[in-house]
């Protein structure tokens, strides 16, 4: 069974939460593969049986990771609803936050594990495809169906736009910070990136008048 299916909710509990804190750490700092479950149970400060009872395996336990800080990110992003305003205001703030979450240290260390290991750890590339980067695009394909079910932009291929939008939303600050070069970005620098990016967006996929 697949990481993205062992995966399903978030955990709530204190002790998985620091659970997941400790092998978020411990991932970043020493890589995947040099991290065992071990490692991980003594940084959380609880028995193996607790740490396999709550995640089961290493992969699991990364996408675990992955996907409670990707619902983190949709959960606390502003309402995206059409109600008495435009496609782009609707879109910026969900834009604001996503971009600010990629630049966050956390994420940054997170995805530079996952490209340097992925090729050697496959199920490490799955569980961070599944979990993050799919798991936001279909959520966001399914809000762009909506908005052209209701006329507000012209979408024929919503997960098409939502790839689009994604990738206009990662661009040179993101490749910068991955890199690790370039100072780091300021919320005004990120909000004027997010609102470049939805306004071109808007551009290519907003309804006619």
């Amino acid at each position: 069974m697949s990481a993205s299916a062992e995966a399903t909710a978030a955990p709530a509990s204190a002790k998985a939460r620091a659970i997941l804190d400790a092998a978020a750490e411990l991932f970043i700092t020493h890589g995947y593969g040099a991290v065992s479950m071990d490692a991980v149970a003594k940084r959380a400060g609880v028995s193996k049986a607790t740490l396999y009872a709550h995640f089961g395996a290493k992969d699991r336990l990364f996408a675990a990771i992955i996907q409670s800080a990707c619902l983190d990110m949709r959960g606390e992003t502003p309402e995206m609803g059409p109600a008495g305003g435009s496609l782009f205001d609707a879109m910026l703030p969900m834009a604001i936050r996503w971009l600010g979450f990629l630049l966050r240290e956390r994420s940054l260390g997170m995805y530079r594990v996952v490209v340097a290991e992925g090729a050697r750890f496959p199920e490490l590339a799955m569980a961070f495809h599944e979990n993050g980067p799919r798991a936001t695009r279909q959520w966001l394909t399914g809000w762009l169906a909506a908005q052209a079910a209701r006329g507000l932009l012209q979408a024929p291929d919503p997960a098409l736009a939502a790839d689009q939008c994604l990738a206009l939303l990662r661009s040179e600050m993101f490749l910068q910070a991955t890199l690790g070069i370039g100072p780091v970005p300021n919320e005004a620098a990120i909000a004027t990136s997010a609102a470049a990016a939805i306004r071109t967006f808007c551009r290519a996929y907003g309804a006619a008048d």
